[in-house]
């Protein structure tokens, strides 16, 4: 079992339109393709910025290679994808709001039957 944590850092202007493509347009998608989200969350505005975390489940690094290959794969998804990018005023625009995107795994420590995931 592994996790990813994906992390942003984003201006407070683009927060309300990144929730809303998340929920709607990214999680469904991924979902879709057995992806499990363990939890999504946010900070306060701080410095003008607000940090979003998610965390995600996968059977292995194989198992999230084969579903973000999927996801990439989905036309009609990379279409809203493009579709939001040119909305917001394309991938150049977003550099502005998109302080800082980074990812990782991670590997629990305890057995997954001594927390709420199991």
């Amino acid at each position: 079992m592994i996790f990813r944590r994906k992390m942003y850092k984003v201006a407070p202007s683009i927060l309300e339109d990144f929730n809303k493509h998340f929920n709607e347009t990214l999680l469904p998608t991924q979902l879709k393709y057995g992806a499990r989200l363990v939890g999504r969350w946010m900070t306060e505005e701080k410095d003008g910025v607000i940090e979003i975390l998610a965390i995600w489940q996968y059977e292995s690094q194989e198992d999230y290679q084969v579903i973000e290959g999927k996801v990439r794969g989905d036309d009609a998804h990379i279409e809203r994808v493009e579709k939001w990018f040119q909305k917001l005023g394309g991938r150049d625009k977003l550099k502005e709001v998109f302080l800082h995107i980074d990812q990782d795994f991670m590997k629990t420590t305890v057995p997954l039957d001594k927390t709420i995931i199991n």
